[in-house]
């Protein structure tokens, strides 16, 4: 019995050591969003799956496909349909964010969406929906990574008039980004080259398998530090 025990104390601790750093250790991520960062996550690989990989830690994905930032339906907005509702307490490190495609395409055709757009952020970054959102989340202590939309490759996609619009957009966040050392904005506008399908699914609107991860470490880049 006693050197079945040593030979069992042996073994854990050899596996201690050939093990990575504990995951207790690693950050605590939240991701919340659309279908930028949900794409890919019932086969595993989604953008929140490849900020795991890279960290070592796992991370709590809470995005849902046609998620907004602005909506008003009280059911479906309780279980994850408003973005801000997919936000649960915990002691998170960082949370991942996004959102705002889904308004503007969606809720505008990328077209008459100033009213809208000023909804969800002003044009110097400091109010609006979005900022209260990530106000309310850098009061808990967590900062904040928000990420910015993949881009046409120039072409055959359906949301290549929401271009001009989209910039505006992120011009908008990055602003907000600008007034908080613990708000970070990921531009995934260079990301894509010019006539390279690759970064893109079939529909040339969610990114590609290939896109999640990429995006993914992009993001870990910015928590490692």
């Amino acid at each position: 019995m006693k050197t079945l025990l040593t030979t069992l104390t042996a073994l854990i601790i050899s596996l201690s050591c050939a093990m990575p750093p504990a995951l207790a250790d690693a950050p605590k991520v939240l991701v919340m969003g659309d279908s930028l960062l949900a794409s890919h996550k019932i086969s595993g690989r989604a953008i929140g799956h490849s900020i795991g990989k890279n960290l070592g830690t796992k991370v709590v994905d809470r995005s849902i496909v046609g998620a907004r930032v602005i909506y008003n339906l009280p059911l479906s907005g309780l279980i994850g349909m408003k973005i801000s509702m997919q936000y649960m307490k915990d002691d998170w490190d960082w949370v991942v964010l996004n959102g705002g495609g889904n308004d503007l395409w969606l809720g505008c055709g990328c077209a008459f969406c100033k009213r809208k757009m000023n909804k969800m952020v002003s044009l110097d970054g400091s109010a609006g929906v979005i900022p209260k959102l990530v106000k309310k989340i850098r009061k808990t202590g967590a900062k904040v990574v928000y990420l910015g939309y993949l881009r046409s490759p120039g072409v055959g996609s359906p949301i290549e008039a929401c271009k001009t619009l989209g910039d505006k957009f992120e011009t908008r966040i990055v602003a907000m980004a600008e007034q908080d050392e613990g708000v970070h904005f990921v531009s995934l506008q260079d990301l894509v080259p010019h006539g390279d399908r690759s970064y893109h699914a079939i529909d040339m609107i969610h990114p590609s398998l290939k896109a999640s991860r990429e995006i993914g470490a992009m993001i870990a880049d910015v928590i490692k530090p």
